[in-house]
């Protein structure tokens, strides 16, 4: 970035083309030797890429020259043109002129701007003219003799009798120091242009760029100064910073009040690097925390209503509240709604393929403008860590790209959800075998985990820390459930966590009893049911207990609680499947398979749906996506083994090229500790030994390789019956292998 020549200053010329910290086009010399601007200044198309490169950047746009912003129509809106005297019988009798009195109180009023072009304010701001009006005030562009024409902001009021809340602004910005918010520089004092008394001014930061309302509208009817679609990943980046800002002011005991696209700036981005690029401006509406004595300033249709305000005064809640309303009206103009800027075809496939994710962005919204403010994120940190987590998601599902973060809610689980698809047979599958049906017609088991296996082995939520039992449970989380149950009855615990902690044991020791009365013991301890701890915990034991729409339900209000998480997605998923609903089923598996390929329970999932509908190439390429690193890569291998091999449940066998396949991924495998005989590969050798001999029996009339099938099935009966530890075992295979021999005539 070319450094600004300018007297005073150590800023440099961005790819606005002005320097980024005056303000102020470069020099002459400046921009004769810049190498870097010429051909970005006019915006976008300079500095255009492909969506897949990262879909969490901003898109740039041309940046307006700040003159250009400069009004000419002062005209107040009369939604706004409301008496200042608290007291006022009728608060909306003002004249319509621009100043003036009352007529129902007689109190003054102005709604003219209190400054003219080329006003020096303070012997130093040059005013250029109004750019905008605020939720309290006018708002003027200056330069700044002093620091080389630098622009700044000077801020007044639009009722100029309004004087205590230009002080309150003036308060919070000075303790206001965040890359996300407006600085401030001075506060000034100027003479009224109309009525001659002296007026105060803040003196802000001019933060170049385009509200985030301007920003929405060119994205939904079209306008090309864009340089890519506005994607729901963009809004939800913006969202973040917007978090951060509103995090930062909550910490300190401020609220914003007046969240609103109009109050959000998108600035240019800088080249090559990535900044900050979302900035609050107008804070005329912060107020204290627990502030219910000033005036309130607020935007109709963002704000919450006012029968909560009557109740609760604003708060931490209602601040998420706008935070909600304003994802939901700038989602309205993404190109994932409105389908401008793609080709329709390419349009429907993108929402085909991320619906999921804009359900999750959906529901993360929607839970912020809850009308139960319980109900609503807690904080703006908590908001963030889920909208963080939708983001991936989306984005994982939009380009394929996996993106994994550990989830702060639930831990991570080495449990792979399956029942057997991914192991070696065991003995057992030979010595007990179905009655009346031939080990080569054996229809192959896909390997869908039951219910209460699925309760137990789905991922536990991570332990509050301030719970008085976190030590104990943090220390005891590999231990069996009869050891745990023991630790927490030696220790006399009985908290919320271990409550819970119980309740899970009880489930994985099979104790249905148990494992309700400790959940209802959570509940009494909470007092309250909006705790999503309790609606997992009811959703695992109704899931145990196969009511699976009992479970769906409750797993359904953790994905509201949790849009962001991917665990309440895998339990869905499999609700679904076990339903018969493979279209969501497998929607859901794709969700969390497509952002975190860690979770391989996704993927097996995923295969078993391919394998419900016929698909035996889908559900291969399924489990070959399992990563080489994966703990359960093994087991997808052994599965492909089992799928390429196996008679699907419709009946369709596998084909002489599946089989071959099997044959070549058995002899990759690595089985029996890496040796290249032994009992694990003697029994999948034999599983796919049987499907040959089962399909050349019902596919084909000329048989000429039946005695070499016959006899190498033999030989792998004969070898499982050396595994037996059991005479009778032993006799039975033997047995087996004598069914299979080759026929002989003698």
């Amino acid at each position: 970035m070319t450094k600004c020549v300018r007297s005073g200053c150590a800023g440099g010329i961005d790819e606005t083309g002005y320097c980024d910290e005056c303000g102020l086009e470069p020099l002459a010399a400046a921009s004769s030797s810049s190498t870097t601007t010429s051909s970005v200044v006019s915006g976008g198309s300079g500095v255009r890429r492909s969506l897949g490169e990262d879909p969490f950047s901003l898109p740039v746009f041309d940046y307006p020259d700040p003159s250009s912003r400069i009004m000419t129509d002062f005209r107040v809106p009369k939604r706004r043109r409301v008496c200042s005297n608290a007291d006022c019988p009728d608060p909306n009798s003002l004249p319509d002129q621009g100043a003036g009195f009352c007529l129902s109180c007689g109190t003054p009023f102005s709604f003219l701007p209190s400054l003219t072009t080329g006003d020096l304010v303070d012997n130093r701001y040059e005013v250029l003219g109004c750019i905008d009006r605020g939720g309290l005030g006018w708002i003027y562009l200056a330069k700044d003799r002093r620091l080389n024409g630098r622009l700044s902001v000077l801020k007044g009021l639009i009722d100029t009798t309004d004087s205590a809340l230009a002080e309150a602004e003036l308060w919070a910005l000075t303790e206001i120091d965040h890359p996300n918010i407006v600085g401030v520089y001075n506060f000034v004092k100027h003479a009224d242009a109309h009525t001659r008394a002296e007026r105060d001014y803040i003196v802000m930061e001019y933060v170049g760029g385009l509200p985030l309302s301007t920003v929405a509208n060119d994205s939904q009817h079209g306008d090309p100064k864009l340089s890519e679609p506005l994607l729901t990943e963009h809004v939800i980046t913006c969202a973040l910073q917007v978090l951060a800002a509103l995090d930062y002011l909550h910490e300190r005991g401020l609220l914003y009040c007046d969240l609103k696209p109009e109050n959000v700036i998108m600035r240019p981005a800088r080249q090559g690097r990535r900044v900050n690029r979302i900035k609050l401006i107008d804070l005329g509406a912060v107020r204290p925390v627990g502030d219910r004595t000033s005036p309130i300033v607020g935007t109709r249709g963002y704000q919450v209503p006012e029968d909560e305000i009557k109740q609760r005064g604003l708060t931490v809640q209602s601040e998420i509240h706008t935070v909600g309303e304003t994802l939901h009206q700038l989602y309205r103009s993404t190109s994932d709604r409105t389908g401008q800027h793609v080709p329709p075809a390419e349009h429907l496939a993108t929402q085909a393929r991320i619906a999921v994710g804009i359900e999750s962005f959906k529901r993360a919204y929607g839970r912020a403008r809850d009308v139960d403010p319980d109900r609503r994120f807690g904080s703006a940190a908590e908001m963030a860590e889920q909208l963080r987590g939708v983001q991936r998601e989306i984005a994982a599902l939009r380009d394929g790209k996996q993106r994994p973060v550990a989830s702060e809610q639930f831990e991570a689980t080495a449990t792979l959800l399956d029942d057997g698809l991914g192991r070696v047979p065991p003995l057992r599958r030979w010595l007990d075998r179905p009655l009346g049906t031939d080990l080569t017609d054996l229809p192959l088991d896909v390997g869908r985990p039951g219910p209460l296996a699925v309760a137990v082995g789905l991922p536990a939520h991570r332990v509050y820390a301030d719970d008085p039992a976190a030590d104990v449970l943090t220390a005891a989380a590999d231990e069996d459930a009869s050891r745990l149950l023991a630790k927490l009855d030696e220790a006399d615990l009985h908290t919320v966590e271990a409550s819970l902690a119980r309740a899970r044991a009880a489930l994985a020791a099979e104790d249905a009893g148990a494992a309700e009365t400790s959940l209802g013991q959570a509940r009494e301890l909470l007092g309250a049911t909006l705790d999503w701890r309790l609606w997992w915990h009811d959703g695992l034991l109704r899931l145990a207990a196969g009511d699976t729409a009992a479970a769906r339900a409750s797993f359904d209000a953790v994905y509201s609680a949790l849009p962001g998480e991917d665990t309440p997605k895998l339990a869905l998923a499999y609700c679904a499947e076990i339903s018969g609903d493979l279209a969501l089923a497998e929607s859901y598996y794709e969700a969390v398979w497509r952002r975190d390929h860690s979770v391989v329970s996704a993927a097996f999932g995923l295969a078993r749906v391919h394998l419900a509908r016929g698909d035996r190439a889908g559900a291969v390429a399924q489990l070959d996506e399992t990563p080489a690193v994966s703990r359960h890569f093994d087991a997808a291998q052994v599965a492909t083994v089992w799928v390429l091999s196996g008679t699907l449940p419709d009946g369709t066998r596998p084909t002489p090229e599946e089989l071959r396949a099997a044959t070549t991924r058995l002899g990759r495998l690595y089985l029996d500790g890496g040796a290249p005989t032994g009992q694990s590969r003697t029994r999948l050798e034999t599983v796919v030994q049987e499907a040959e001999l089962g399909r050349l029996l019902a596919t084909t009339s000329t048989r000429p390789d039946e005695d070499r099938l016959r006899s190498a099935l033999e030989r792998s009966y004969r070898a499982l019956a050396q595994q037996a530890d059991d005479r009778d075992h032993h006799c039975d295979l033997v047995d087996l292998a004598n069914q299979h021999r080759p026929y002989t005539f003698s």
